[in-house]
């Protein structure tokens, strides 16, 4: 008996677990116990918050760039660009890209505008690091004068003020007579640093009455025009650009990226300017360089041979040369007028048209058919000084009612 409960103690595997072990081991059993039902209402809750949250809460949302415009305010559900200000579009509520702090140019756009006079300064502008952008009285595409079309960036409403606008030329008789394009030159102006016209925008400035007791240039064919339309303004044609402080204007057509060069080189100085100009291989001459308005060319005004002349077909130009103060112009075609009929018909038109004076009205010698006759006209310049004209309609020899017609012009004295 005693040999059989000594072998029934035996089978203990060893020495039995300390209280301590038991009482931590019961102790964990009750925490899980009440952690557990914890955590199964816990969940519940989280499934059933997120189970009442409409989708589109827990989308992105995206803003542009403030700009200072009205799409501020927007709120867009996709990344990309602002289709109003054209910036690029952040996640609400992460750190938007600090604020363009770039200079700011604006170009003027309109129908008919002249592709060189705003490309041109665009790019000089856009090379020298600017924020460039096109502005126009609706985002309509623009057909500018040799057919190419543009979508403005901008629309008066909605553009930045610029530092710096730009006016270009082209067919501006729309533009000149536009008033809500003119307001808006206006009143741009008023808190710009400059505004520069290029070409003959400078007849928008002068229709807007921007122009008023400055001086100021043009393409070379309006110089003259300039002159005579607005006799408040000085007008002069031995410049490039005219600088007048805040209102600048330059001469016509590549004159415009010499008028860029310039304003860069008045807000960031002439070194930054220079480097722009040769990044670009551009031979810049800030103080001259090729003066297309001092050409005395200038001085002849367009006359229609069909109409004055009686000219049959198309005429053609045989040469055009000269210098700032001579010009030769000679053309030739068919007529149904004899020479001396096509003498007195420009004759009268240059008198009309451009307020030249006879000093020898010309007659055909009657010893010699087929002679050249000739008239001579005196006429002043926008400097008051005086010119003289002398046309000559010499018939061609053995061609019947052909004629070449030479008219040459020179500062007299």
């Amino acid at each position: 008996m005693r040999a059989a409960l000594s072998a029934t103690v035996s089978l203990h595997p060893g020495p039995a677990p300390s209280r301590a072990i038991r009482y931590q081991g019961v102790a964990l059993e009750q925490l899980c116990r009440i952690v557990a039902p914890m955590l199964l209402a816990l969940s519940l809750v989280v499934a059933i918050e997120s189970a009442a949250t409409p989708a589109h809460a827990q989308a992105k949302h995206y803003i542009c760039v403030p700009c200072g415009l009205p799409c501020d305010a927007k709120g867009f559900d996709k990344p990309g660009t602002c289709p109003d200000c054209g910036m690029a579009l952040v996640e609400q509520g992460a750190q938007a890209p600090p604020p363009d702090t770039r200079r700011k140019v604006g170009i003027l756009l309109f129908n008919g505008v002249e592709i060189i006079d705003y490309a041109g300064p665009y790019e000089l502008f856009g090379a020298a690091d600017y924020n460039v952008y096109t502005v126009a009285e609706t985002k309509d595409a623009v057909t500018t004068a040799m057919g190419m079309t543009v979508v403005p960036r901008y629309t008066f409403a909605d553009a930045p003020q610029p530092d710096v606008l730009v006016v270009p030329g082209g067919g501006v008789r729309g533009a000149q007579n536009d008033s809500a394009l003119l307001k808006y030159v206006v009143d741009v102006t008023g808190k710009a640093r400059h505004t520069m016209s290029v070409c003959n925008g400078s007849f928008i400035l002068a229709s807007a009455g921007l122009l008023d007791g400055l001086t100021a240039t043009s393409t070379y064919g309006n110089v003259v025009r300039l002159h005579a339309n607005f006799p408040r303004i000085k007008v002069v044609g031995d410049r490039r650009v005219v600088d007048n402080g805040k209102i600048i204007t330059t001469a016509g057509l590549s004159a415009g990226m010499d008028g860029a060069l310039h304003v860069i080189s008045v807000l960031d100085g002439e070194s930054q300017a220079k480097n722009v100009a040769l990044m670009e291989e551009y031979d810049w001459h800030p103080t001259g360089g090729y003066m297309r308005p001092m050409m005395a060319d200038r001085m002849i005004p367009s006359v229609d041979v069909k109409k004055e002349a009686g000219a049959v077909g198309e005429w053609s130009q045989v040469s055009s040369e000269g210098g700032a103060d001579h010009w030769e112009l000679v053309i030739k075609g068919a007529s149904s007028l004899s020479a001396p009929g096509i003498l007195s018909g420009m004759g009268k038109a240059l008198e009309a048209q451009a307020g030249w004076s006879t000093v020898s009205a010309g007659s055909e010698p009657a010893s010699a058919p087929g002679s050249a006759p000739t008239g001579t006209w005196k006429f002043s310049d926008i400097d008051a000084k005086e010119w003289r004209g002398t046309l000559t309609v010499q018939p061609v020899p053995g061609a019947e009612r052909q004629f070449t017609v030479k008219l040459t012009i020179a500062r007299a004295g």
